[in-house]
């Protein structure tokens, strides 16, 4: 991949300033490693629509994995 990355927001050395480091992420925001709040307009290119660790989702992924992550064979749970 050209610049090692799968943003230009990664690739800061292409778009300018120092690249932030983030610890963690909750609802819109995101956190850096200094504690620092940022407002995520990028939101991961749309997958975070309902924002960063959003409690359904996480028990929705919490369900699914507590029933097993990969068999090697179909399963129910897949799209058809």
């Amino acid at each position: 991949m050209p610049g090692g990355v799968n943003s230009p927001a990664r690739a800061f050395g292409a778009v300018g300033g120092t690249p932030l480091f983030i610890e963690r992420a909750e609802g819109p925001y995101l956190f850096d490693i200094d504690g620092r709040r940022y407002l995520d307009y990028i939101g991961s290119w749309g997958p975070m629509i309902l924002g960063h660790a959003h409690p359904e989702v996480i028990e929705a992924i919490t369900k699914a994995a507590q029933r097993g992550t990969s068999y090697g064979a179909p399963t129910e749970a897949e799209p058809g």
